[in-house]
């Protein structure tokens, strides 16, 4: 399960950001996770809520923001529908992955005190 894993990043990094900041403790994260990034979503939300109890996340929500995958030709940039042959219509050239296989943290929303 590298879910696990996932996670533990999210945590070191948010942890980073919020002791960086002078934050006393996160709110929020949310992540957009691409649809074959090979990772679970619902494993990815339990292991979150897991792990995150004593930490600065305690208490955080994980918003999860789902990509489709997109694919183009990367010669002409012409769009390939989901469920078509993964080639180009006017180029016949193979198809390239430019959406879809990404696990980005997006945002994270933090108590600061006041300066």
């Amino acid at each position: 399960m590298h879910e696990y894993s996932i996670v533990q990043a999210l945590l070191e990094r948010a942890t980073a950001e919020a002791q960086g900041r002078g934050a006393s403790y996160v709110v929020s994260l949310r992540v957009r996770l691409g649809e074959l990034s090979g990772v679970d979503a619902d494993l990815l939300a339990k292991a979150f809520d897991t792990f995150r109890e004593r930490s600065v996340c305690d208490g955080a929500t994980l918003a999860i923001v789902r990509s489709p995958a997109v694919y183009r030709c990367p010669r002409c940039g012409e769009r390939i529908e989901r469920g078509a042959i993964l080639r180009c219509t006017s180029c016949a050239v193979p198809a390239r992955l430019v959406e879809g296989d990404e696990l980005v943290l997006e945002r994270i929303e933090m108590e600061v005190p006041d300066v």
